[in-house]
């Protein structure tokens, strides 16, 4: 079993009884395989991962699928992370973005990625020019993030590569998230769930989406409500007595 969850408002957000809840499932459980899935960077998730009660994951997809790491040795995973190097077109495309209106780029370590935060005076058609003329998508979400990346590479993607690579069933993935970076997880047609407070649009763009659950609970309570609906995790939310 896989749990590929985002971070944010998601695997972080809820109750503090949820997350105790889910956190020590997950502790508890040898078989789940943990894999973060998040817009921030690398040093960001350590970061968070000072925090002993979090649950340590196997591998974390950073830089909304733009990088990819084994968490034990920290090393990059190949050939995933060179497929998604070789599609970046490096520094040109960031001092081509300096011309558009209204971005202000985001202080965090970017390797195959531009971040900016954007506002309603931003120029985004330029920004969409810019990126396309290098290849390289436009991603908005949560109203305010504006990310640029190698044509093609997204959450969902990474995700696929990394199952690919570990010769894992996609009948054994329950996916995670609640706000439009995390579309092209579901997208992928992996069982998921939209938990609980997601953002508008994403609830919107899934509603059609039979594969996912949109959740009533928030952050960690909602994949908690997924799990009990999921064949492979089902039978741990009952071993643990969460039920």
């Amino acid at each position: 079993m896989l749990l590929a969850t985002d971070l944010d408002g998601t695997f972080l957000g809820g109750t503090d009884a949820d997350k105790t809840s889910l956190y020590q499932l997950i502790k508890e459980s040898p078989d789940v395989r943990l894999v973060f899935v998040t817009g921030r960077g690398i040093r960001s998730v350590l970061g968070l991962l000072e925090d002993t009660a979090l649950p340590r994951p196997e591998y974390i997809i950073c830089d909304v699928g733009a990088t990819i790491t084994h968490f034990p040795t920290m090393m990059p995973v190949e050939p995933i992370q060179s497929g998604i190097a070789a599609k970046w077109p490096g520094e040109q495309v960031r001092e081509k973005l300096k011309t558009v209106a209204g971005l202000l780029h985001q202080e965090a370590q970017q390797q195959y990625r531009c971040s900016y935060y954007y506002d309603a005076q931003t120029d985004i058609p330029a920004a969409q020019t810019v990126a396309a003329s290098f290849s390289c998508d436009l991603m908005l979400s949560a109203g305010k993030y504006l990310d640029v990346l190698p044509g093609g590479v997204n959450k969902g993607y990474t995700l696929l590569k990394l199952l690919e690579v570990l010769g894992t069933s996609q009948e054994q993935v329950l996916v995670a998230g609640d706000s439009m970076n995390d579309l092209a997880m579901y997208e992928t047609g992996l069982q998921g769930v939209v938990v609980g407070g997601a953002e508008e649009e994403l609830l919107a763009q899934t509603a059609v989406m039979r594969h996912v659950l949109q959740a009533s609970r928030i952050g960690a309570g909602g994949i908690l409500e997924a799990m009990e609906k999921h064949h492979a995790f089902a039978s741990l939310i009952d071993n643990v007595g969460l039920r």
